[in-house]
């Protein structure tokens, strides 16, 4: 059996000799692992061997197995409401929602500092490629305030929710584009309900490069949220995902 360090190994050497590049693949583990994101993030949405994705998924499952947090773990801070601060690739849910961009196709950039980024790499390759037929039956970009769900593959989740949220210049809301955010957070919570996943935790949609104020944006997606569930008779577990302490008690605030 290879070990995590091999498996990176593999890996690496294989998107190489795709990409035709014959870089030093690094010895230490966490730098082996940025050169395997890397190349994994820039890698286009094309077939992969089954070898490949053997090896990708035993990576992946294990690397994805520490420090797994269950929505059963957590308590509610109203009713079916949760406030968790913490890395949503590692909450096991029904479904995540990921902040994508109109491709859908993840992002390209290098090691990039996204939750776009972070939720396909840790997923996988698999998910790429499920995200590109998608949108080649969709035949055009995603429109602002859908969603899209596909499986979470090597994720602790069972889906991911794909939702592309409205650009924010200079910090300027229109009505238009809150709209849109609430949209996005709606068209969310009814395509966990249609697909009846149980519980679905949401990152602060378009607040990170997208530009949407973080203090607007948390409260149009508890209001959001609060009448879905009130008009709907959801009985969805909502978990709101934040990562630092600003945000944190951004949301606190909201849902005191």
């Amino acid at each position: 059996m290879m070990s995590q360090l091999q498996r990176l190994h593999f890996l690496i050497s294989h998107m190489q000799q795709e990409m035709d590049e014959n870089e030093p693949i690094p010895e230490r583990f966490d730098e082996r692992f940025r050169k395997f994101r890397g190349l994994a993030n820039r890698r286009p949405a094309k077939p992969v061997s089954r070898e490949f994705l053997d090896v990708q998924d035993a990576f992946l499952g294990t690397y994805n197995s520490e420090g797994v947090t269950a929505v059963s773990d957590l308590t509610p801070v109203r009713d079916r409401l949760y406030l968790w601060q913490g890395d949503i690739t590692t909450l096991k849910a029904g479904a995540i929602v990921n902040a994508a961009n109109p491709d859908l196709l993840g992002c390209f950039i290098p090691n990039h500092d996204c939750i776009d980024n972070i939720i396909h790499t840790k997923a996988g390759a698999a998910l790429r490629l499920e995200c590109a037929e998608l949108m080649d039956r969709q035949g055009r970009k995603e429109a602002v305030g859908r969603a899209k769900i596909t499986s979470a593959y090597n994720l602790p989740a069972d889906h991911v929710i794909h939702t592309v949220g409205p650009f924010v210049r200079d910090g300027r809301v229109s009505p238009m584009k809150a709209d849109l955010l609430r949209r996005c957070y709606m068209s969310c919570l009814a395509l966990a309900d249609e697909k009846d996943v149980g519980s679905i935790a949401f990152c602060s949609i378009s607040t990170g490069v997208f530009g949407f104020p973080k203090v607007q944006a948390a409260e149009i997606a508890v209001d959001a949220v609060t009448d879905y569930l009130k008009d709907s008779g959801s009985r969805l577990e909502v978990i709101f995902n934040v990562f630092d302490d600003e945000d944190l008690k951004i949301y606190e605030s909201h849902l005191a």
